[in-house]
């Protein structure tokens, strides 16, 4: 047996990373409100990290003047017993005031809540009831059951131990799809409008309507007018009069409740960025937030020409050296992070500085991350970590970084997608919609507009903008 030792020499390639490095990104990646917490939690948890203290730099003999003008005008009075009682009532005001009066805001917020709210107003037996909860937990923001009913079914009788039939389920159903919104509980689109015309006022043109979704589903959803006109043996008017009365209908009626909450949502939405157009033309960039002054507590600075420690007292030097590390790293990482996203924010307005002047997103030029990083001399992973999840606030509204990225569609074109985007959607807004511009027509018109592009990419550009293709957008 050979026990003799070898030497062997690799070469190898890793790449690792510092920990000082993944706490970096993970400070870039965040928001402004995000890294507010970071900070608020970390003043909580660390002593050694606090608020830097503003000093007054007023005269020592300088006298503060805090009082408010209610407590002026009680000054009048020798005593309170003097002061009336409507200057301690907070609501006087004179008879020109404008008084808001509190709105009582509704709390539901779901369809969910919203139906639950109305099983009150039928009267439904105890089994009953928790069958239609069940049902009710099952439909979708859009308002639309999202199970069959023999599921449901075997779920309630699974969990509550009900024993129910799929008929049973469906008819407790029909309770609920007589609530508001109407065509809410609906297990498809034609079910949906169906549920809607139902309620509607009879006449003609709701008859031919209902005729039209409950025989004709896949003619009218496939725009094919006149087929759908002699199959149903109507005259062009009667025609268009129901199918006025179809697209009068709500395809999503949950999505009623569910706008009110989208608008709460987008006010939630805090700019890291402030981008301002000064008259001279020159841009004003600043970051966004109220990060507090951050210092390191004075007791948790090591004095260097304190002696050695004895045992005892080495466990308390370590925890006090452990926190002091921890606040001096964090205040280096908020100001590094700062550094960084100002500079990635003004090399982005340099090459941007038309859209942020106009707000128009035609004027977005061709931008790649790349294209920052030579500005900056930042890594790739750097300039997109800073421009994640983030907004920049400009006179002409809130946008997102991202947005502002897009690739040029040839190397020596300067022309972007937006700017595309934006032609593509005109030409479909101002066309004749008895005879909607096909794909290749639209192809044409970008070449004589010279914008030399394949007709899948006028497809692609299409699909980005939501728009159907030609024959859907027909109209009679």
């Amino acid at each position: 047996m050979d026990d003799s030792l070898q030497l062997q020499q690799n070469i190898g390639l890793r790449q690792r990373l510092a920990p000082q490095q993944v706490i970096f990104g993970r400070f870039l990646e965040m928001t402004a409100p995000e890294l507010e917490d970071e900070v608020r939690r970390a003043l909580d948890e660390n002593p050694a990290l606090e608020e830097r203290e503003y000093s007054d730099s007023r005269p020592d003999d300088a006298e503060d003047f805090c009082e408010t003008a209610e407590e002026l005008q009680r000054a009048d009075y020798r005593d309170d017993d003097d002061v009336p009682n409507y200057r301690y009532n907070a609501g006087n005001r004179s008879a020109d005031d404008e008084y808001l009066e509190p709105l009582v805001v509704d709390d539901l917020h779901t369809i969910i809540d919203v139906l639950e709210n109305q099983l009150g107003d039928f009267d439904l037996s105890d089994s009953d009831r928790e069958i239609a909860r069940y049902i009710i937990g099952n439909i979708d923001d859009n308002g639309y059951l999202g199970r069959p009913f023999a599921s449901i079914a075997d779920d309630v009788s699974i969990a509550t131990g009900i024993e129910t039939s799929t008929a049973h389920v469906r008819a407790v159903a029909d309770v609920i799809r007589s609530m508001d919104p109407a065509g809410v509980c609906a297990v498809d689109l034609r079910d949906c409008l169906l549920l809607q015309l139902r309620r509607m006022k009879d006449s003609e043109a709701v008859r031919d309507a209902a005729t039209i979704v409950r025989d004709y589903f896949d003619l009218f959803s496939k725009r094919h007018y006149d087929r759908l006109s002699s199959r149903a043996r109507l005259s062009d008017t009667r025609l268009r009069k129901a199918l006025d009365i179809i697209q009068g209908l709500n395809p999503k009626p949950g999505a009623l409740i569910e706008q009110s909450n989208s608008g709460d949502r987008m006010r939630h939405i805090i700019p890291d960025f402030n981008v301002e157009i000064e008259p001279s033309g020159r841009a004003s960039v600043s970051l966004n937030g109220h990060l507090p002054e951050l210092a390191i507590a004075e007791s948790f600075v090591p004095d260097e020409n304190a002696a050695l420690p004895d045992r005892r007292n080495r466990e308390a030097r370590a925890f006090i050296r452990a926190r002091h590390d921890e606040a001096q790293q964090l205040i280096r990482m908020v100001n590094s992070r700062a550094e960084t996203l100002m500079a990635v924010m003004k090399a982005i307005v340099s090459l941007q500085l038309r859209f942020f002047e106009s707000g128009n997103t035609a004027d977005i030029k061709p931008m790649i991350l790349k294209d920052v990083a030579e500005l900056t001399g930042y890594d790739l992973s750097v300039i997109s970590r800073a421009t994640a999840g983030k907004y920049v606030a400009t006179p002409n509204g809130v946008f997102q970084l991202k947005m502002l990225f897009n690739e040029r569609r040839k190397e020596d074109s300067d022309t972007s997608a937006h700017e595309i985007l934006d032609v593509i959607s005109n030409m479909i807004a101002e066309e004749d919609k008895h005879r909607p511009l096909t794909d290749e027509a639209i192809k044409d018109r970008l070449t004589t507009l010279g914008y030399d592009i394949a007709r899948r990419t006028v497809a692609k550009y299409r699909e980005q903008l939501d728009l159907p293709v030609a024959r859907l957008r027909r109209t009679l």
